[in-house]
């Protein structure tokens, strides 16, 4: 039902089932705002709350739930909502909330994400679990090709294209190169496998 409203609004909507599913959709497409079911099966609204602020996320949130005491409020808003609506509400008021959360000066989330690691695309600076990764700029453009394509393969000639131009001084040995210090980087768990004869997959 909510995916119907807000799609007849003219919004591009991506419903999720659970809160890892929600995770799922966010690391694939980083959304101009996320609305939350507190009462979601396996991880809740708030887990998935406290997740995308812990990855530095900073897209607006909107929580939905049946519980109205102020200790649930205050809960879901130190989790990092950014509002909160209480069940049973109007298709209206909903609706005029996301309206308001996209006015408040929050841009859409210029970073890509997978599991710990996050890029800012503006800055070209990446973390993993916290920490700065330091990169050059070919590193960079690398893992934001890499993370654009999560769980699929990038070919050595698609890097090449994308991320070096085809030129004639580069070959495919320049991108096991980068790769492998992409790897050094990134640290563990590894997050970059080699799919032999093939190329690359981020999080296989």
């Amino acid at each position: 039902m909510l995916e119907r409203t807000l799609a007849a609004e003219g919004y591009d909507v991506r419903a999720a089932s659970d809160g890892g599913g929600a995770l799922a959709a966010i690391e694939q497409s980083a959304p101009d705002a996320l609305v939350l079911d507190v009462a979601m099966p396996g991880l809740d609204g708030l887990a998935v709350c406290r997740r995308v602020r812990a990855k530095g996320l900073a897209l607006p949130i909107l929580l939905l739930t049946a519980r109205d005491a102020v200790h649930d409020r205050v809960a879901g808003l130190d989790a990092g909502a950014d509002d909160y609506l209480v069940k049973p509400f109007a298709a209206e008021e909903l609706l005029a909330r996301v309206r308001a959360l996209l006015r408040r000066g929050h841009e859409p989330a210029e970073v890509l994400a997978y599991d710990d690691l996050v890029l800012d695309l503006r800055s070209r600076s990446a973390r993993r679990g916290g920490h700065e990764l330091g990169l050059s700029a070919r590193e960079a453009d690398l893992l934001e090709l890499l993370l654009r394509n999560p769980r699929q393969v990038v070919t050595r000639d698609l890097a090449l294209e994308r991320v070096w131009g085809r030129r004639a001084a580069a070959s495919a040995n320049v991108v096991d190169r980068y790769v492998s210090y992409l790897r050094r980087k990134l640290g563990e768990p590894p997050l970059i496998e080699t799919v032999r004869g093939a190329g690359f997959v981020l999080g296989r």
